[in-house]
């Protein structure tokens, strides 16, 4: 079945709201929590997100699907989403070096999804009203029955879901370099590992329930906690430990989303369920330690609960200057850094990816340093490289005062 044989679909919340349009992809129903992106492109790269796990995609950009897709923009083996919203959806493409149309990627990786909503509309809507839960059908126009059905879906509040996308066993990812990183997949993208591997990583990928003696046999020079999806209270269980562990050797460590959300809580600080998530590739962020202003990729529907900060165990580093949520934090107890964005981007703008940097730095100075003491050493060197974090790029933008 195409889209052009615009066969009738439903898209029904939670609280009753309904829109009518035209089916695509796969035939079928689904739901999920209903999020939107801000992105103006890089559709691709979103719906194959493993954050995005479990979650209903509505694309704000009006016109989705016509550059077509290819599979090295892919951030994981399949899509992630649970289904597709968008306002006009094409059926052509028009660039010379795409795979295939958005159609065909969408039909092969069974993911249904509904055109001609109002999605401005939507949105307004969810911004008033939060986050809830949806259900696509093109199979039954029954409106009560859909209904029922998206408020009987899960919540994510509770729902773990990082184990549903890490690989199965770890896997070494080598290069020329001489450091040896130890990166915990919750969901991790491929760019980030990329952006590892360039900078001299050998890394050493473990999945989200790590065996511990493993992970202490690698005798990494770092640590690295991925992003990934579903509400992070629900994977302390296996993420704590590991990140105990990590802290104990006074190594350096990073985090990114998920992984930033965990080593907040490895430090007694809460994180809660945010009204209305952040997603989309244009959020300004600033810098605390610079004053510099980042546009930075987000992904998240939790957040580091700002009430319940202690300062004597970390320091807020980055802020969001649209409604002043955690953006980042450097730990003072061992040498930690970590993030709520997405400094690797893919899709966005890159001016995040000194993050990279000033980590890289932090185990430049530990590694091959085994005496006590090389972990203060490293966390000197970390915040030395937070507030110099932009000598190696061009510097974002900074507002006028």
């Amino acid at each position: 079945m195409k889209p052009k044989d615009h066969k009738p679909c439903i898209l029904a919340l939670s609280d009753g709201t309904i829109a009518h349009g035209t089916a695509i992809g796969k035939i079928g129903t689904t739901g999920g929590e209903l999020c939107f992106n801000t992105s103006m492109a890089g559709y691709q790269e979103i719906f194959t997100d493993p954050s995005y796990y479990g979650q209903m995609m509505m694309m704000t950009y009006p016109h989705i699907g016509n550059y077509g897709t290819m599979s090295r923009d892919d951030e994981a083996r399949s899509v992630m989403i649970s289904g597709l919203i968008v306002r006009s959806f094409s059926e052509e493409f028009s660039n010379p070096m795409a795979d295939g149309s958005l159609q065909e990627y969408l039909e092969r990786n069974n993911v249904i999804g509904i055109s001609g909503v109002d999605t401005r509309k939507l949105v307004h809507h969810i911004r008033d009203e939060g986050v809830m839960n949806a259900v696509i059908s093109s199979e039954t126009l029954d409106e009560e029955m859909l209904i029922r059905k998206a408020k009987e879906w899960p919540s994510m509040v509770g729902l773990e879901l990082a184990t549903k996308v890490t690989r199965k066993e770890a896997q070494t990812i080598s290069s020329d370099g001489p450091y040896k990183l130890a990166v915990f997949d919750y969901g991790v993208k491929k760019s980030i590992l990329d952006n590892f591997v360039k900078r001299g990583c050998t890394l050493r990928v473990f999945p989200a329930e790590a065996d511990l003696d493993d992970v202490k046999d690698w005798d990494a020079d770092g640590y690295f906690f991925s992003n990934g999806p579903g509400d992070p209270n629900a994977s302390a269980d296996y993420g704590l430990p590991i990140i105990e562990h990590a802290k104990s050797t006074k190594k350096p460590i990073f985090g990114i989303c998920l992984g930033h959300q965990l080593m907040a809580m490895s430090e007694g600080i809460a994180v809660k369920k945010m009204f209305v998530g952040h997603r989309g590739a244009n959020q300004p962020v600033k810098n605390n330690e610079t004053g510099l202003v980042e546009i930075t990729t987000q992904n998240h529907g939790f957040a580091v609960d700002e009430e319940k900060l202690d300062d004597s165990k970390v320091e807020v580093t980055h802020i969001n200057l649209n409604d002043q949520t955690i953006e980042g934090l450097k730990f003072k107890n061992f040498p930690g850094m970590s993030v709520q964005y997405h400094p690797e981007a893919s899709p966005g703008p890159h001016d995040s990816q000194y993050l990279f940097d000033q980590f890289m730095e932090m185990v430049k100075q530990g590694a091959g340093s085994k005496v006590q003491g090389a972990g203060s050493k490293a966390q000197e060197a970390g915040s030395k490289a937070h507030g110099a974090g932009h000598k190696s790029q061009d510097a974002p933008y900074k507002p006028e005062p």
